[in-house]
C-alpha cells in the first residue's frame, strides 16, 4: 500500500514510545512517570468540568490556563503557549523556530523525539557529541548554527546544567532562537523562565507530564517574548484550533495552582531518587548524577541488555537503547519507595553486582 505514500513518509523514522504493557504486578519504572497521583484539585476539577458543557468547543486560547502559568513564571499571559503535551509544543517548535538556512545544533545524546522532528521538517542538524562524563559542553556550541535546542536536565542521562550556563549560551547566539526543554527540570534544576524577559531568542518549555502528573492528560507549554509565541500560535492555529479539550484545560489550571500538592510530590522523587542512586552506586553501578526523575545507570560486569531482561523476567520494566556509548546503560524511572525497593532487589540478586 506504500505506494500511496507522499514521498517524506518512506524517509520517516518515527520516535518509539516506552512500552506500555498490560501485565498484571509489573513494577513499571520504563517512561518517566509520576509514581504519585495528580493534584486532588485537578481530579475534582475534571469531574466538576465532566458536564453538558462538553458538548461545545473548548477555549481555543486556553486563556485560564495560560494566566495561571503566567503568574506561577512571572511573565504575561500572552508569554505562554500551550499545547497538546510538551511533544506537541516540541514539533510546532521546530516548524515554526528550527528552520534555518544553517544547521540547528542539539547534542548527539538527548531527547530521540529531536531526530524525529528534524526528519520530519527537513530540518538540517549537526548533533554535538556529549563529553566523556556525558555532559554538554557548551563551548562545542560555539559555532555558526541557526539554531540550537538542548534539555536542561538532559535526557536520558539526567544530568543538568546551571542557569548561568543557560543564560551564557543564550547571550552567546543573540540571532538564533535557543530553546531549553525542561521536562524533567522540577526535580533539582533551576527553570530558564526568569530569562525571558531579558532574551528575545530563548524559549521555554515545560510539561504537565511529570511533577504534576498529568501524563494521561497531555498537556504542555512554552514560554518566551511575544514574538516567539505568536509564530508557534501561527503555526498551531494552521493545525489545529483546539489542542487542550474542556477537561485537560481545567485539570493542568487546577494542578499549576495547586503549588503545595506539587513541592511535597517533587521532594518525595527527588528523596527516592537520590536514595536508589547511593544503593546502586553501594553495588558497583556506575550512576550518572540526576537532576530528573529517574536515574541513568550501568552495571559493572553484565551489558545493559542483559540486565534489562533479567529485570524483565522478574516483572521489573526499565528502559535499554541499544545505541553507540549508552548501550550498557539502563534509564530507571522513580518510582515509589515500595516499587524502586523491588527493583534494587532484583538487582542484589544479579550475581556480577555484588
Amino acid at each position: 500500500m506504500s505506494q500511496y505514500w507522499s514521498p517524506i513518509v518512506s524517509t520517516l523514522k518515527p520516535y518509539v514510545a516506552g512500552e506500555q504493557p498490560r501485565i498484571q504486578n509489573l513494577v513499571k519504572l520504563n517512561t518517566n512517570e509520576n509514581p504519585y497521583g495528580p493534584s486532588p484539585r485537578a481530579v475534582a476539577a475534571i469531574r466538576a468540568a465532566a458536564d453538558d458543557a462538553l458538548r461545545l468547543y473548548p477555549d481555543p486560547s486556553a486563556t485560564a490556563l495560560r494566566e495561571a502559568i503566567a503568574l506561577r513564571f512571572g511573565v504575561e499571559a500572552d508569554e505562554v503557549f500551550v499545547g497538546n503535551g510538551s511533544d506537541e509544543v516540541l514539533a510546532h517548535t521546530f516548524q515554526a523556530l528550527l528552520k534555518h538556512d544553517k544547521p540547528l545544533l542539539y547534542p548527539d545524546i538527548t531527547y530521540s523525539f529531536y531526530p524525529t522532528y528534524s526528519r520530519l521538517y527537513d530540518i538540517d542538524v549537526v548533533e554535538i557529541p556529549l563529553d566523556e562524563g556525558f555532559q554538554i559542553r557548551l563551548s562545542d556550541y560555539d559555532r555558526p548554527c541557526g539554531a540550537i535546542i538542548i534539555p536542561n536536565p538532559n535526557a536520558p542521562t539526567g544530568i543538568g546544567l546551571f542557569l548561568s550556563e543557560i543564560e551564557a549560551l543564550v547571550a552567546a547566539h543573540p540571532d538564533a532562537p535557543v530553546v531549553v526543554d525542561e521536562a524533567y527540570i522540577d526535580f533539582g534544576g533551576e527553570t530558564a523562565a526568569s530569562l525571558i524577559a531579558r532574551y528575545p531568542n530563548l524559549l521555554v518549555i515545560q510539561t504537565l507530564s511529570k511533577s504534576r502528573s498529568l501524563a494521561g492528560m497531555r498537556v504542555g507549554f512554552a514560554l518566551g517574548q511575544r514574538p516567539l509565541i505568536d509564530a508557534l500560535e501561527r503555526v498551531k492555529d494552521s493545525f489545529n484550533s483546539y489542542p487542550l479539550d474542556r477537561l485537560a484545560q481545567v485539570a493542568a489550571t487546577a494542578a499549576i495552582e495547586d503549588v503545595e500538592w506539587f513541592e511535597a510530590c517533587r521532594q518525595k522523587i527527588i528523596a527516592t531518587r537520590d536514595r536508589v542512586s547511593g544503593e546502586l552506586q553501594a553495588m558497583g553501578f556506575d550512576v550518572l548524577p540526576s537532576q530528573a526523575n529517574f536515574v541513568f545507570a550501568r552495571h559493572p560486569v553484565l551489558s545493559g541488555a542483559e540486565v534489562y531482561s533479567a529485570l524483565r523476567a522478574e516483572g521489573v520494566l526499565v528502559r535499554h537503547w541499544n545505541k553507540p556509548r549508552i548501550a550498557d546503560y539502563l534509564r530507571i524511572s522513580i518510582g515509589t519507595d515500595a516499587e524502586c525497593d523491588r527493583l534494587l532487589d532484583v538487582l542484589k540478586s544479579l550475581p556480577a553486582a555484588r
